[in-house]
């Protein structure tokens, strides 16, 4: 049987031969002996397909090093697709939570989740059961980080420092990010947390990640991200992102993420503000992933305080 993901790329493939507007908006393919990313629908000369990837929008094709195709301006068709950073505040606020649809696209998923068996890249592995952590795996990147990871944790960082800042000032923190990733990971270093937090995580049948927090130092920024590396029900079923939520006086409230491959979850890292009747309180969250039943699990975690 030819696997799904070949016949997605011969339908993407047609529909690039074809100049078919139908699915401009659906993706956008990158010609590697140019150096651009066109829409489907671009009148200019075809590429061969050995040269061509697909990438799920613009964004995606910039991290992978294109540029915008002069001709087919896809960059403005890219711009409907990247995340309402007002929506993505709006819902940090409300829930302490956020899904960035379509971060990544399926082939920057695979490539992601590949690097796991690179040792190399890792600066410590750790299997899970052996702390009480829960069931499976991950492993830490040494510095340098994989480009992709590197170029993401840089990009993410700047839409959420306004949040974070705002966070800082509600629950009566002195506590001031500064606007740019480098300057706060110099802070980090000087602060002796000088080791680098994203990691892989690999989940399979039985694993569990227990509910826990991400804190690595004195030094915390309130915000991280989880990008889903697989797709369920096609590699893996069970396996949910879950949050919990405790509010002062109250009983616990739990959050289901729903995610599908390339989709990133961003969330506080352990404390959140929440506006009540007596005015300003703190919301103490905690985060795991539910018991896989069958298949693998990937996820890439992007935390951007570096550990003692």
């Amino acid at each position: 049987m030819v696997a799904m993901t070949d016949i997605e790329q011969e339908l993407r493939w047609q529909a690039v031969v074809n100049r078919d507007p139908a699915a401009d908006g659906q993706f956008v393919y990158s010609v590697r002996s140019t150096g651009v990313y066109c829409r489907p629908s671009c009148p200019s000369r075809p590429a061969r397909r050995e040269n061509v990837s697909f990438h799920v929008n613009g964004a995606a094709a910039e991290r992978a090093g294109y540029r915008p195709c002069k001709r087919c301006k896809p960059a403005a068709q890219g711009a409907e697709l990247a995340p309402d950073w007002n929506a993505v505040a709006a819902a940090l606020h409300a829930d302490g939570a956020a899904v960035l649809p379509a971060l990544l696209s399926p082939d920057e998923c695979r490539d992601i989740a590949g690097l796991f068996a690179q040792d190399s890249l890792f600066r410590s592995h750790v299997m899970m059961a052996r702390h009480g952590f829960g069931k499976g795996e991950y492993k830490y990147f040494a510095y340098p980080l994989p480009d992709l990871a590197q170029r993401l944790r840089a990009a993410l960082y700047p839409h959420l420092v306004p949040i974070a800042n705002a966070w800082s000032t509600a629950l009566g923190s002195e506590q001031h990010y500064p606007a740019q990733l480098a300057d706060f990971l110099a802070q980090c270093h000087a602060a002796g947390q000088t080791r680098p937090t994203p990691l892989l995580l690999q989940y399979g049948p039985g694993d569990y990640n227990a509910l826990h927090q991400d804190l690595y130092g004195d030094l915390v920024f309130p915000l991280q991200v989880a990008i889903l590396l697989s797709e369920p029900e096609r590699d893996f079923t069970g396996g949910e992102f879950v949050l919990t939520e405790q509010r002062p006086r109250m009983h616990s409230r739990a959050m289901v993420m729903p995610l599908r491959q390339g989709d990133a979850v961003v969330f506080a890292v352990h404390h959140c503000p929440v506006r009540g009747t007596r005015g300003i309180y703190r919301v103490n969250l905690r985060h795991g992933v539910s018991r896989l039943h069958s298949g693998q699990r990937h996820t890439l975690g992007l935390i951007f305080h570096d550990a003692a």
